[in-house]
């Protein structure tokens, strides 16, 4: 008898458990659903983004107008603060000084030879990546909730650019395997930007997009063993910065809140 009083006082004991589990759940539950369009609320949100920047300082020597693309995710909160991680592939058709960076391996009319002893055409590229840890806060205005409005945003991070040399016909054994990266002027090195711009999240979960003005600022260092362009190792520091706008679209994940019906 005292064993089936033990064993029923413990049953009792687990379903108040449950019943407390179920209704923290709930509780849960109803906070995350709450009506974006008359609620602040916190929400994970994966993004895609297209960047067009122009550079400044030290890029200028070598570099014009680029665009990167990139995605990541953000977390809101329901008091408006932002954080996250994006990550962005930089790519662009406009190299400049081509001369002065293949002059040693050019004839005196700006031709690189090939193998066979024939004039072969390159095309230059800038390509590059930046990583970054982002936070910043939203300040709602001029939307239609309160999860949407005005945001400024800080970030650090990484970030890394070189000059990519393609051959279009024939063939360029001085820029094959290592003797390429003597002449591809990889740089990288710690970043910091910042952006601020407009955050819509729409009542309907349709269309939910920012579009900011970022500035993008990195202290980076040749990481090549050897630079042929200056016939030594590049141990100059520099200062890289990019200027440009930012079109992210965004895929909230948080749960709509029921209908509301009214019966009358």
């Amino acid at each position: 008898m005292q064993t089936d009083y033990f064993c029923h006082k413990s049953r009792i004991m687990l379903v108040k458990r449950l019943l407390l589990l179920l209704c923290i759940f709930l509780g849960i539950q109803a906070y995350a659903q709450r009506n974006v369009s008359d609620s602040a609320i916190s929400t994970f949100m994966f993004h895609a983004a297209y960047s067009i920047q122009f550079p400044s300082g030290d890029l200028t020597t070598y570099f014009g107008i680029n665009s990167t693309i990139g995605g990541g995710i953000l977390y809101k909160s329901d008091r408006n603060w932002i954080n996250g991680i994006s990550g962005g592939y930089i790519f662009g058709d406009q190299v400049k000084n081509r001369a002065e960076l293949l002059s040693l391996i050019s004839t005196i009319d700006g031709e690189v030879i090939d193998g066979d002893g024939l004039n072969t055409s390159l095309a230059l590229f800038e390509r590059g990546f930046h990583l970054r840890l982002t936070g910043g806060k939203l300040f709602p205005a001029f939307g239609p909730n309160p999860n949407s409005g005005i945001i400024a945003l800080a970030s650090v991070g990484y970030l890394a650019h070189h000059i990519r040399i393609e051959t279009q016909f024939g063939s360029a054994p001085q820029l094959q395997g290592d003797y390429g990266k003597g002449y591809d002027k990889l740089r990288g090195g710690f970043a910091i930007g910042a952006e601020a711009g407009y955050l819509v999240m729409s009542n309907s979960r349709v269309l939910n997009f920012s579009a900011t003005f970022e500035v993008v600022h990195a202290r980076t260092k040749s990481l090549r063993d050897y630079d042929f362009s200056i016939q030594a190792r590049d141990n100059n520091s520099y200062s890289d910065t990019y200027y440009g706008f930012r079109l992210c679209w965004h895929i909230p994940t948080y749960q709509r809140s029921p209908q509301k019906y009214y019966y009358h």
